[in-house]
């Protein structure tokens, strides 16, 4: 299975989860994966949205990784009629106001820590993007950041801002990284490694409590929402956000038309048309 995702380049993150599924089936039903079947795979799908309550999305990720393991690993049929992804939960992510961003950032304890948070928000960048950026990826002569190795092995380049090239010139001169831009103090000495994604998800929900915005439930992905949001109602068209955002749909990217205050409080709602009386009539009692 490894050689088969290896072959098609797989991104890393992708073969690790695949993997991992599998091998979960397998310990599930305390059998080999090539000597179960679509019965088996049926009844593990119920299980993990009835009793482990997996959201939907997630069990098709989990089927995505069965599908491939019987098709191109094991070179069996494969019926979707018998085996349905569940219907996708689409939620609206949550956003914060410019003024809650600015207090996050603010919160920081440390140049590192303000240095990722402004990263994240300034870039857009997933959380596994910024993690990765190298020193030489902050392009201060053409003003871009290159972010390479993005959801679906996708390179792209965003704006570098004059505020972040600041923040990140200071940072840089107190911690010095070589190659990575946030290098971990986790690696063998001499052999430089980035920081972990949970590194960057500790530090945004580290300043979400020390802002007082514990409540929101912030983690990295909120920040890339919020540049989206605010770059919309700032004027930029959806098309240039996608291609910063690195979506691989138009589709992907109109869901921050539902989130955009500019464009809610600019359509009227249908009751302010109506011509109705100054005053209802009163209710009556039985």
């Amino acid at each position: 299975m490894l050689e088969e995702l290896e072959r098609r380049n797989y991104a890393p993150k992708t073969i690790h989860c695949y993997v991992r599924v599998v091998e979960q089936f397998a310990r599930h039903f305390h059998r080999s994966p090539d000597q179960l079947g679509l019965d088996h795979i049926r009844q593990y799908q119920a299980e993990l949205l009835r009793h482990k309550k997996l959201a939907p999305n997630t069990v098709g990720q989990h089927l995505a990784a069965l599908r491939f393991f019987y098709i191109q690993v094991l070179k069996r049929g494969w019926s979707a009629a018998e085996t349905p992804y569940p219907r996708p939960v689409r939620r609206l992510p949550q956003v914060l106001s410019r003024e809650e961003v600015g207090r996050l950032i603010d919160a920081a304890q440390s140049p590192f820590q303000r240095a990722v948070l402004m990263t994240l928000y300034a870039t857009g960048g997933r959380r596994a993007e910024v993690a990765t950026l190298k020193v030489d990826d902050i392009d201060s002569q053409r003003m871009v950041v290159h972010i390479h190795g993005g959801k679906g092995r996708k390179d792209r380049d965003v704006m570098l801002s004059p505020r972040l090239l600041d923040a990140l010139r200071s940072y840089w001169l107190a911690k010095k990284p070589r190659v990575y831009l946030f290098p971990s103090s986790a690696g063998h000495r001499g052999v430089e490694q980035p920081i972990s994604d949970k590194t960057i998800w500790n530090v945004c929900r580290v300043a979400a409590r020390r802002a007082g915005l514990e409540h929101r439930h912030i983690h990295p992905h909120t920040l890339r929402h919020c540049f989206a949001t605010h770059l919309l109602e700032a004027g930029a068209d959806l098309r240039t956000i996608q291609m910063l955002l690195g979506h691989r749909d138009l589709e992907e990217t109109t869901i921050y038309l539902h989130l955009s205050n500019k464009h809610l409080s600019a359509t009227a709602s249908p009751l302010d048309m109506l011509s109705l009386a100054t005053h209802g009539a009163p209710i009556r009692s039985a």
